[in-house]
């Protein structure tokens, strides 16, 4: 068997990203690996990149927009994701979100922080973008609102962010959600699929 890494690019921002972490736990239980989930900042992989957000870059297209919300539809039945909603606040600024998902890496609260920030967005549609809506949502969740603001500010938080956001791009990122088995890079909740087969293929027994 090969050993393989799993790596998950996330931004809370994409309702992508949203869906692709819902699917996760379905395929780390039947391949019995563990995805590595990593912080970005997709604003800062935009500049980079020259990217923007499907949003902005695909409001003018007719018919595009119309097909994403039935793609999306259909996404959300295939995997029986009844808990999904839109938020109405998208899109927000998620720098204080992400720079969070890095100081709870470093304290020891990445999950529960990563569990509650996606359900806080992308199910009880908060405006998570607001600093008080924000500390009372991380409270709520047992996670220390009225300390996120020191915590974020720490400097290794920061250039931490940075760091990923920088090697995301080196490794050929150009948005979230995108994995990586190994080397191999995959983009978009729908790969999710191609990310199960590769590592099906990899941790196959050898002849």
């Amino acid at each position: 068997m090969s050993k393989i890494q799993v790596d998950f690019l996330f931004d809370f921002g994409s309702p992508n990203a949203y869906l692709s972490h819902k699917v996760i736990p379905h395929i780390e239980a039947r391949q019995e690996v563990v995805f590595r989930y990593v912080p970005i900042l997709l604003g800062g992989l935009f500049k980079l990149t020259g990217n923007q957000s499907p949003a902005d870059a695909f409001s003018h297209i007719k018919n595009k927009p119309q097909f994403g919300k039935l793609e999306t539809a259909r996404f959300v039945a295939r995997y029986g994701i009844t808990e999904y909603r839109y938020n109405p606040y998208f899109p927000i600024n998620t720098l204080k979100l992400m720079r969070g998902a890095v100081a709870a890496q470093l304290d020891g609260t990445f999950d529960l922080y990563v569990t509650s920030v996606y359900r806080f967005m992308w199910e009880d549609e908060l405006d998570m973008g607001d600093p008080v809506v924000l500390s009372a949502a991380l409270d709520k969740a047992g996670l220390d609102g009225k300390g996120f603001a020191q915590r974020i500010d720490v400097p290794e938080v920061k250039q931490r962010l940075i760091d990923n956001t920088q090697e995301a791009f080196d490794r050929g990122a150009f948005g979230s959600p995108t994995f990586f088995v190994n080397d191999e890079m995959y983009f978009g909740k729908d790969q999710l699929r191609d990310v199960e087969e590769e590592i099906i293929r990899l941790t196959a027994p050898q002849a």
